[in-house]
């Protein structure tokens, strides 16, 4: 790992910044919270805009919110995209997505202050830094909206038409903080994202960089429990229509599912929203998000015929009904191959700890692999720690990650995952 001692300026530039970035919604349990479109969301956004366009990026805004800083030295040629998110869960930590924006953004400096003091040739590909609008889907669902909207996943009107629970809509939010613009996004070639782990894998083997080889496949629900009104006190039990109970019976299944495939399998409800909400009223109606993920399909499918026939049974057992209405979902994709080894030739050249690992978690680099050839790299979350305030990595590892993340974009600007001419003509 990097020692302190070693930093660059470079280094202490990055480092600093970070702990800039890090202001902007800080809560005072040392996390942060911008919510997406929020106005701390909207303050760091004009602020990275300013450090951008400091070292001579052009800063567009497009139509989804998603935030491009673009450096052009090959006019007409495509981007390499390189980038995360800066927004954030009610209560997060301050790495998580922000980071990756931050890395890319300082990487890409990097790299252009190199070719101007080198001259050491013009790149072929062009660099775009991007910060995706809404990656976390806490104000506003789905989850990795922005890059599901560029990659042709989710129509541009339905997303801006989506509210929160005020009823702002995202349009409506975009435009409060300034940040919808009319451009359609850069022309993608290839894509790199740099994160933390969010996991605590590569901090118990001593692992610098991780090298994203796969994503698991997830199902997504928002299921609404439909109960009846009634007085808590005065209405007896076996009259009780109670939306909360057939609710907390799905959580509970949920529970049971992950318990069966102990490892396997990872199941959650994360949000509850209880109407009327009142002490003194059996609740009418409960909407819950509840989600499947698994590195195996047919043990998620499976876990997904389970719960489907659980529903029937807590529908009878609490006297409700169970609306289903399906959130997103994804398969069990690969990263390109060359791309995972690109990396792995990068780390081991410049001396990083590394290995092949899987995400568990939902990043926009999952949409983007499906669009381009797409690198994913990870630096270590100590304790596994995150969406939680008390998130940390430390200052060598990203540091590391900047190292590694630079010359990965430089690799691909230079066209290393090019496909092969020759073999190309020989097929």
């Amino acid at each position: 790992m990097t020692s302190l001692a070693n930093f660059t300026d470079q280094d202490n530039a990055f480092v600093e910044d970070f702990r800039t970035m890090s202001t902007f919604g800080a809560t005072s349990n040392g996390g942060v919270d911008r919510q997406a479109a929020s106005v701390p969301d909207g303050e760091q956004r004009h602020w990275l805009k300013g450090l951008l366009e400091q070292h001579g990026f052009t800063v567009k805004f497009d139509v989804a919110g998603n935030q491009w800083g673009l450096y052009e030295p090959v006019p007409g040629a495509p981007f390499v995209v390189a980038g995360s998110h800066m927004d954030s869960q009610p209560t997060a930590g301050r790495y998580d997505g922000a980071y990756g924006v931050l890395a890319a953004a300082h990487a890409a400096f990097r790299l252009k202050a190199a070719c101007a003091e080198s001259g050491a040739g013009t790149p072929k590909y062009n660099i775009a830094v991007v910060n995706w609008f809404n990656e976390e889907g806490s104000r506003f669902k789905p989850s990795m909206m922005g890059s599901s909207v560029y990659t042709g996943k989710l129509e541009l009107e339905t997303a801006l038409a989506t509210t929160d629970a005020a009823g702002v809509s995202v349009r409506e939010a975009l435009d409060a903080i300034g940040c919808r613009g009319d451009y359609a996004g850069p022309e993608a070639a290839f894509c790199a994202e740099i994160h933390i782990e969010q996991g605590r894998s590569m901090e118990r083997e001593g692992v610098t960089i991780g090298l994203v080889s796969s994503n698991w496949a997830a199902n997504k629900y928002e299921f609404v429990v439909h109960g009846e009104q009634a007085h808590t006190g005065s209405t007896v039990i076996e009259d009780r229509k109670d939306a909360l109970l057939g609710a907390s019976m799905l959580v509970v299944a949920a529970r049971e599912l992950a318990n069966q495939y102990p490892g396997v399998l990872h199941t959650s409800v994360g949000q509850l929203n209880v109407y009327p909400n009142s002490p003194v009223v059996v609740p009418s109606r409960v909407n819950l998000l509840l989600d499947l993920r698994s590195a195996d399909e047919a043990v998620l499918a499976e876990a997904d015929r389970l719960l489907h026939q659980r529903i029937a049974e807590i529908a009878a057992l609490a006297n409700v009904s169970i609306e289903q209405n399906h959130s997103h979902s994804w398969p069990v994709t690969p990263y390109q191959r060359e791309g995972v080894e690109l990396a792995a030739k990068v780390a081991a050249d410049l001396g990083l700890s590394n290995k092949t690992v899987m995400t568990l978690a939902g990043h926009d680099s999952t949409n983007m692999k499906d669009l381009v050839p797409t690198v994913m790299l990870f630096v270590p979350s100590v304790d596994g720690i995150s969406h939680n305030e008390h998130e940390y990595t430390t200052d060598e590892d990203i540091v590391a990650g900047l190292a590694m993340l630079t010359e990965v974009l430089q690799q691909l600007c230079a066209g290393a995952l090019e496909p092969d001419v020759a073999l190309t003509e020989s097929a």
